[in-house]
């Protein structure tokens, strides 16, 4: 299959290398894909310039966003919470008809904001929209004609690509959206990647619950000493 990730970051790397080596065609989008070679140092995260990583995978086209999203068959949302409403609304016409699978949380940073949470690395970022929306529900309001599947959003996307890395794989992952065939070709992948356990927590509301646990999630893993983990839901 064709398959589109959006977003050049470390946990769309995780997504384009594991398809890779599953056999599948991978297109990749970015804002300015020239602007993106061009770059030659470490993002604010560490990680190294996109040109640098993509040399080791001279199969994957780097184009901009709506052209990825025209070519890609099926598409993974990896742009950041802050952007990606706005970026992907902005291409809908290319995502008409097609599932977008988006593990894409909505993490505001700001560091001065009141009460910030100190964490071993600096500051927590909060959630906006959080509560009584999600970003999971602005993407498909956005995207009217497009079957978004909320995914992969309770891991880092290292696990997600590769679930027996943590307890042999015997730990759970969640999906939720509103198109039951979507739902099932997202569960496809995930089983491709290595899923024993994908729970459907049914329509894209429950993408609150999902991106919430974020900060749940991390406190976990300060507790662990940074050490990746899985959570197993227990019938």
């Amino acid at each position: 299959m064709k398959i589109a990730v959006l977003g050049t970051g470390a946990g769309a790397r995780s997504h384009i290398a594991r398809l890779t080596q599953l056999g599948h065609q991978v297109v990749v989008g970015t804002r300015d894909s020239q602007v993106t070679l061009g770059r030659t140092e470490p993002d604010f995260m560490g990680t190294e310039p996109f040109a640098q990583w993509l040399a080791d995978y001279p199969a994957v086209d780097l184009m901009n966003f709506g052209d990825a999203a025209a070519e890609g068959e099926f598409v993974i949302n990896g742009i950041d919470g802050a952007n990606a409403v706005r970026v992907l609304g902005e291409i809908s016409g290319h995502l008409a008809g097609k599932v977008l699978m988006d593990y894409a949380v909505p993490f505001v940073y700001n560091p001065e904001r009141a009460h910030p949470w100190p964490t071993p690395w600096g500051v927590m970022p909060a959630l906006d929209p959080v509560d009584s929306d999600s970003l999971g529900e602005r993407i498909q309001r956005a995207l009217p004609d497009t079957k978004v599947v909320k995914a992969c959003v309770t891991q880092e996307q290292e696990t997600v690509v590769d679930p027996r890395k943590v307890g042999g794989g015997d730990h759970t992952i969640f999906i939720a959206g509103e198109d039951a065939g979507a739902k099932q070709q997202v569960t496809e992948l995930l089983r491709s990647y290595g899923w024993q356990d994908v729970l459907d927590l049914g329509p894209i509301v429950s993408s609150r619950g999902m991106e919430m646990y974020s900060h749940m999630h991390s406190a976990i893993q300060f507790a662990l000493g940074g050490a990746r983990f899985g959570i197993k839901v227990i019938r």
